[in-house]
C-alpha cells in the first residue's frame, strides 16, 4: 500500500472539513427554510439536531476513516467484515449520485458569477427571464457543468498536499470573510432589523410544532455532511492524534456560523429591499431565491454591483469546496482498488461529465435526483451508526479516547444507539410528505418526480446491484494500516482496526 498523505495541521483538516460541509445550501436554502419555519425557534431546534445527530455521526465517520485509512468501501469492510462491503459502496454511491447533479449547481454559480462580473444585473433585465433562458439553453448548462467538474478534477488530481489542502486552507477563511462582509452590508440597510428579529428572536411556543423539528433535522442532515462519507474520506488523511469529538463539533459549529452569516445577509436584505409579495415569491424555491430575486436586489442596492459579485463568488467557493470533497470520495474508493490517482480522477471526471448531462438538460430530472439521493443520505447515516454498533460502541469510544485531548463520555454511545429511532422518525416524515404534499396522486408512480415509488425503485436497484457485487468490492480493495505500515504522521499499525471484527477480510495484502 502506497503511503498516504496527511493534513499538515488540525487547522487545515478542520478548514477542509468545514469546506466539505458548507455548500450552496447554506447560502440559499438555510435562509429560506429558517425564515419559513420560525426563525429563532428553528435555530434552537437546529442546534439540538447538530448535537444529537450530526456530531455523533461525524465522530463515527472520522473514526472509521482514520483507523482503516481507506475510503467508504474499505472502511465498512474492515469494520464490519467482508459481507458488508456493499454498505460502504452504498454510502459512496449515494454521494456520487449527488456529485452528478451538484456539479450542475456549481455550473450555475459559475455562470451567475460571470453575469455579475459583466454587469448583467445592472441592465434592468428581467431576472426570471434570464434564469429561464439560461436553464433552457443546453449548450450553456452543459458547458458550465463541464467547467465545474473539470476545475475540481484538476484540483483533486494534484492530491492533498499540492491540491485541495492548499486551495481550501485559503478559500474557506476567504469564504467566511465574504459572508461577513455581506452580513455587515445587510445590517446597514434600512429595514433589515425586522428580518434579523424574525431570524434570531425565538417564538418559544413554536418549539411544540413537530414540523419545525423535522425541518431542522432535515436541514442539519443535508448541511453538515453527516452520513455522506465525505468526512470519513477526509479522515483518511488525519494525523496520528486528533480529537474526534472536538473536530466534529468544530465542523458543525463552523457550518452553523456560515449559515447564520448567510441568513443575516439574505434575510436582512430581503426585508430591507423586498416587498411582501416579492419576499413570498423569493422563498418559494431554492433557485428562485439565489438566481432570480437576489439579482433584482443587487440592482436596487447601493453598491449592488460589487456586492453581487461577492455573493456569487461566495456561492462558487461554497459549491466547489463541497464538490472537491465529493470528487475525492469517489477518487479515494477507486484508488483503494489499485488505480493511480491520475487515472482515478480521470475516470471520476469522465463519468460525472456524462452522468450530469441529464440534470443539466432537465430541471425536473435534477429535482428528482436531488430528492432521491438527498433522502438516501439519511440511510447512509444509519449505516454508519450500524457499523459502530457492530464494531462495539465502548470499544470505539476507548479507541477514540486514546487519541483525543478530551475524553468521550457515555453520551456518544447512547446517541448512536438512539440513531435508528431518530432515523425512523425523519424518514417516516419524508415518506409522509412525499405522499401527502409532493405527489398525493402519483405516490405509486416511479416516474413521478417526488413520489415514494421513485425513491423505492432507485434505492432498490442500487441495493441489488451493490449487494451482488459485494465480493468484488471486498476483494478488490487493498489493505489498510492493519496490513501495511502507516505513513509518517498517520495512525500506526497498533492504532489500526485490530484485525477487524469477526468475519473481517483476511485476504488483503500490502
Amino acid at each position: 500500500m502506497a503511503a498516504k498523505e496527511v493534513f499538515g495541521s488540525r487547522i487545515t483538516f478542520v478548514a477542509a472539513a468545514i469546506g466539505m460541509a458548507v455548500g450552496t445550501g447554506n447560502i440559499w436554502r438555510f435562509p429560506r427554510v429558517a425564515a419559513e419555519w420560525g426563525g429563532g425557534a428553528f435555530l434552537v431546534a437546529l442546534v439540538v439536531a447538530n448535537l444529537v445527530w450530526a456530531v455523533p455521526i461525524l465522530m463515527a465517520e472520522s473514526f472509521m476513516g482514520s483507523k482503516s485509512r481507506l475510503g467508504t468501501v474499505g472502511a465498512f469492510r474492515d469494520f464490519m467484515g467482508r459481507r458488508f462491503a456493499w454498505m460502504g459502496a452504498y454510502m459512496g454511491f449515494v454521494t456520487v449520485g449527488i456529485l452528478f447533479y451538484y456539479s450542475v449547481v456549481c455550473g450555475w454559480t459559475l455562470r451567475y458569477l460571470l453575469y455579475s462580473l459583466t454587469g448583467t444585473f445592472d441592465e434592468g433585465r428581467d431576472t426570471q427571464a434570464l434564469w429561464d433562458e439560461f436553464t433552457s439553453t443546453p449548450w450553456q448548462t452543459i458547458l458550465f457543468h463541464l467547467l465545474a467538474i473539470g476545475l475540481v478534477g484538476a484540483i483533486v488530481a494534484r492530491g492533498l498536499k499540492r491540491g485541495y489542502e492548499q486551495i481550501l486552507k485559503w478559500a474557506i477563511p476567504a469564504l467566511f470573510v465574504i459572508l461577513l462582509v455581506l452580513a455587515v452590508r445587510a445590517l446597514t440597510l434600512d429595514g433589515a432589523e425586522e428580518g434579523l428579529r424574525h431570524l434570531f428572536v425565538p417564538e418559544w411556543d413554536r418549539l411544540g410544532d413537530a414540523q419545525l423539528w423535522l425541518q431542522a433535522f432535515t436541514q442539519m442532515a443535508f448541511s453538515t455532511g453527516a452520513g455522506w462519507g465525505l468526512y470519513l474520506t477526509y479522515a483518511v488523511y488525519m494525523r496520528r492524534r486528533e480529537d474526534f469529538g472536538l473536530n466534529a463539533t468544530a465542523v458543525c459549529a463552523g457550518n452553523l456560523l456560515a449559515s447564520l452569516l448567510a441568513g443575516t445577509a439574505v434575510i436582512g436584505a430581503l426585508y430591507a429591499l423586498g416587498e411582501p409579495q416579492q419576499i413570498a415569491s423569493a422563498t418559494a424555491g431554492n433557485e428562485g431565491l439565489a438566481f432570480v430575486f437576489f439579482p433584482q436586489l443587487f440592482a436596487e442596492m447601493p453598491g449592488g454591483a460589487f456586492f453581487g459579485v461577492l455573493f456569487f463568488l461566495a456561492l462558487v467557493m461554497a459549491g466547489l469546496s463541497s464538490l472537491i470533497a465529493m470528487a475525492e470520495l469517489a477518487t479515494r474508493n477507486v484508488m483503494d482498488a489499485g488505480v493511480t490517482r491520475t487515472r482515478a480522477v480521470g475516470l471520476v471526471v469522465a463519468v460525472t461529465a456524462v452522468a450530469g448531462i441529464p440534470s443539466a438538460l432537465s430541471l425536473d430530472f435534477f429535482a428528482n435526483q436531488d430528492f432521491v439521493w438527498g433522502v438516501a443520505l439519511l440511510i447512509s447515516g444509519l449505516l454508519a451508526a450500524i457499523a459502530m454498533m457492530k464494531y462495539g460502541l465502548e470499544r470505539a469510544r476507548a479507541a477514540m479516547d486514546a487519541d483525543s485531548d478530551f475524553r468521550i463520555r457515555a453520551w456518544w454511545p447512547w446517541l448512536i444507539r438512539l440513531f435508528p429511532a431518530m432515523f425512523a422518525f425523519v424518514i417516516g416524515w419524508w415518506v409522509y410528505r412525499a405522499i401527502d404534499e409532493f405527489a398525493p396522486d402519483d405516490w405509486w408512480n416511479p416516474f413521478a418526480t417526488f413520489s415514494v415509488a421513485t425513491l423505492l425503485l432507485q434505492w432498490t436497484l442500487l441495493f441489488v446491484v451493490l449487494y451482488a457485487l459485494n465480493n468484488v468490492f471486498a476483494d478488490r480493495i487493498g489493505g489498510g494500516p492493519m496490513t501495511a505500515p502507516a505513513p509518517a504522521g498517520a495512525v500506526p499499525p497498533s492504532g489500526a482496526v485490530e484485525g477487524a471484527v469477526e468475519g473481517g477480510d483476511d485476504k488483503t495484502s500490502s
